[in-house]
């Protein structure tokens, strides 16, 4: 096989930053972008993860990638201040291979068609997507409905091959039969399910379920489940890697650690 053309990383990176509307993120915690430069001589291959993490790097690389595209980051607010200690052993392996690292967080979340909600959505048969749920001023879940009622025992296990990995967790506290579901990856909880309940949806699914979100769910007719906080996030680093891959003719790969968090 013919090895790809190298692609400039700026092009690249302005593909990205255009596609997921980074603009519009501009109060997210994240520094979404390019939070760290490389691939001097050109992009030939590209590799994604749900974290930015030593481990990723190491796969990342053995895959021959020269541009690593993440949901989780590693800069966020002033967590950089000092390139010292976890930091430096996050930045410095980046830095010595001159690797580049794309990260995306609530862009790739609430993008309507990448984004995390909107595949998870996908996977389980949702359509009519809304945009659903404010977290920090911002939309990033969504809601759908099924084409016909199904029981809640077979949306679990729908979501249980979505998401495999993570122990399924759910407080069946809604109707025996589901049509109008939101979806917010990852780590929200108790807020975004009282929104759940005030839109009058049937139920409600996310990565993680603590202590306040099981108390939550107790006290409205609307099912809870959390399918693990990196389960529910694979899906919009893979669409996105893709889109983006294919646009300019590159092989890409994820590099998939099935964590059950």
């Amino acid at each position: 096989m013919v090895a790809p053309s190298p692609v400039p990383l700026s092009a690249i990176v302005k593909a990205l930053s255009e596609t997921l509307c980074l603009d519009d993120f501009a109060n997210d915690v994240s520094h979404n972008g390019l939070q760290v430069e490389g691939a001097p001589d050109g992009v030939r291959k590209i590799c994604c993860g749900v974290d930015a993490t030593p481990a990723f790097y190491e796969r990342a690389r053995a895959c021959g990638a020269q541009l690593l595209i993440v949901h989780h980051g590693i800069s966020w607010g002033t967590s950089l201040s000092r390139i010292s200690g976890e930091n430096y052993r996050l930045v410095a392996p980046l830095i010595r291979s001159g690797t580049a690292l794309f990260a995306a967080h609530l862009p790739l979340d609430a993008h309507p068609q990448f984004g995390n909600n909107a595949q998870l959505c996908k996977a389980l048969g949702l359509l009519n997507l809304e945009p659903f749920a404010q977290w920090h001023g911002f939309t990033i879940g969504w809601k759908g409905s099924l084409p016909e009622p199904i029981r809640w025992t077979e949306m679990l296990e729908r979501l249980a091959v979505a998401c495999p990995d993570a122990p399924l967790r759910h407080v069946d506290s809604g109707p025996e039969f589901v049509q109008r579901i939101g979806i917010v990856s990852g780590g929200c909880g108790a807020e975004e399910y009282r929104q759940a309940a005030a839109e009058g949806l049937d139920a409600f699914i996310t990565g993680e379920m603590n202590l306040a979100a099981y108390h939550a769910a107790c006290l409205h007719p609307v099912h809870y489940a959390a399918a693990g906080h990196y389960a529910t996030e694979r899906f919009g680093v893979r669409a996105i890697t893709e889109y983006v891959a294919d646009r300019f003719g590159l092989p890409w790969e994820m590099v998939d650690f099935h964590l059950p968090y």
